[in-house]
């Protein structure tokens, strides 16, 4: 695949309520396979999907689909004829994959939601540094690949292994910066899975989110889903490289949470994602009519674990209405809700939604904060009026 185009420009404008500013953003359109997007950066590209996007579906279209790279030096063209997937390390037989190789291997699909372990980080207060997300550093999609391992039992794992290493096709900016490489437990890689996807919704994967192949973590925060995946290692030691020991750590404390400027925390690598659930057909500051109902809807998922529920509450939490959950896609993938709510009387009114997972977690009352700006997951609040 070749991607040809000029450079992204900016266009119109939106505007986003993120506690620390800025609030508003240029929308672009100009990335290659990319519809209109939100511009959070050019060098690396990140794009953000917007919400309304997803109000229109269960899944995330690959054209508005986000965006999100480490490094700037990614390929803009990759020869799928030539391209070749190696699987090294602790292992009895070395192997070179053709897309050809792996495109004859059994085929497995799987419906999961892919997010930023940042997504929603310019709500937190006070402000980290990093990408000032709002709610649209994530996507829900049909991926379809092979078992990861299935690969790794062609090349025969050896006793004594401990975790597998990815790494993909981009390459750092200055040579004596890291690759970015992640790794998971030989367990984890092995347990049936985690895959090697080549297609999205039914489509080759565009090139922004990981042509010519893609790991996929389901359950798991989408650093760990390493994209334009050219290199699997099986190692026999524990991997301490920059992007698995110091970046994308968190606090190991409930919900990541810690007190601004607190020290001395053990930290932890992120992993597993936590419930979270949105409102897409009405967003903070609308106006309804006074006098009449709303029917309201938004989308949910479960973190590493199936919805069990959705509720919604216009009272600031005191009480609780279930919602109804529509077609259920799997324990990964995003799940719509919706719910009618009673005739508005003329004035302010708050809304709050809620998911709860089948692990029995659910979405905290309090923002946690970390410095990082990792997995928000409070109960969404919109204030709307009513006229």
């Amino acid at each position: 695949m070749t991607l040809a185009g000029s450079p992204a420009w900016a266009d119109q404008p939106v505007r986003l309520p993120l506690a620390g500013g800025p609030q508003e953003r240029p929308m672009t359109h100009d990335f290659p396979q990319k519809g209109s997007m939100i511009l959070q950066r050019t060098r690396p590209p990140l794009l953000e999907t917007p919400m309304e996007v997803f109000d229109r579906g269960v899944f995330t279209p690959n054209d508005q689909f986000y965006v999100r790279w480490h490094w700037a030096v990614i390929p803009t063209s990759v020869d799928a004829g030539a391209f070749r997937l190696a699987v090294r390390g602790h292992v009895n037989q070395v192997l070179s994959l053709s897309i050809g190789d792996l495109l004859k291997m059994p085929r497995v699909e799987l419906a999961a939601v892919n997010q930023c372990s940042g997504n929603s980080r310019g709500f937190f207060s006070p402000r980290v540094p990093g990408a000032q997300w709002a709610h649209g550093a994530m996507g829900n999609a049909r991926w379809t690949g092979v078992l990861l391992r299935d690969v790794l039992d062609r090349a025969g794992v050896r006793p004594g292994a401990v975790q597998v290493r990815f790494n993909g096709l981009d390459e750092p900016v200055v040579p004596d910066a890291p690759d970015f490489r992640k790794s998971l437990d030989v367990e984890h890689a092995r347990d049936g899975e985690v895959m090697i996807a080549f297609a999205m919704n039914g489509e080759q994967l565009p090139l922004l989110n990981g042509f010519p192949l893609r790991l996929i973590v389901p359950g798991w925060y989408s650093t760990y889903w390493v994209k334009m995946l050219s290199d699997i290692e099986v190692l026999d030691r524990a991997d301490d490289n920059y992007w698995m020991a110091t970046a994308y750590t968190i606090p190991d404390t409930p919900h990541a949470n810690i007190t601004p400027g607190q020290t001395g925390v053990k930290m932890v690598p992120i992993s597993r994602m936590v419930p979270r659930s949105f409102f897409t057909n009405v967003t903070d500051g609308a106006a309804l009519p006074a006098g009449a109902g709303a029917a309201i809807r938004g989308i949910a998922f479960g973190g590493d674990a199936g919805v069990a529920k959705v509720e919604l509450s216009m009272d600031d939490g005191r009480t609780w209405q279930p919602a109804t959950l529509d077609e259920d896609y799997g324990k990964y993938s995003f799940r719509r809700w919706q719910t009618n709510i009673p005739q508005l009387t003329e004035g302010p009114h708050s809304l709050m939604v809620r998911c709860t997972n089948l692990s029995g977690d659910v979405q905290t009352a309090m923002p946690n904060w970390n410095n990082s700006g990792f997995m928000r997951n409070v109960v969404e609040t919109i204030h709307i009026t009513a006229t």
